[in-house]
């Protein structure tokens, strides 16, 4: 049985693994520095790993927002920054139950609504999110000009 549990130093290395699987920019050192950092946040972060054994096989981090997310009418929101499961533990409900327990999460820090976003593009990801419940509320390109 894979166990959901808090993410602690002990993951970091598999945790940083699945994050570099999901977030291909950073080099799993830099992903390991990050993770590592974010522990130090338990108020606003929750960081929460899937194990198989001994073996990180998910993971889903997530935020307390107080500032105004898209979609979403009250604050704070419980807004889920990443959520991944690897390739040999899917097709389980492993990444339904990581959501589960970031709505828990939310629900005990008074959140009464539970956000996320995708890229325009990523039709898996807006397949997974609609099969975990969530609603799409809009679509927004955001635009930069360098000063």
């Amino acid at each position: 049985m894979i166990e959901i549990v808090p993410a602690t130093e002990d993951h970091l290395d598999g945790w940083a693994a699945l994050r570099h699987a999901l977030w291909d920019e950073l080099t799993a050192a830099e992903h390991r520095a990050e993770a590592q950092e974010q522990l130090g946040e338990p108020e606003r972060l929750l960081n929460l790993v899937a194990l198989d054994g001994d073996k990180v096989v998910g993971f889903a981090e997530a935020a307390l927002r107080h500032d105004y997310v898209n979609g979403c009418e009250t604050s704070p929101v419980v807004f889920l920054e990443g959520i991944y499961v690897d390739a040999s533990a899917r097709g389980q409900g492993l990444a339904r139950r990581l959501c589960d327990a970031v709505a828990d999460w939310g629900r005990a820090h008074e959140c009464s609504e539970f956000a996320s976003d995708a890229l325009e593009d990523d039709a898996d990801s807006h397949a997974f999110h609609r099969a975990a419940g969530f609603a799409e509320t809009e679509r927004v390109v955001y635009f930069r000009r360098e000063l």
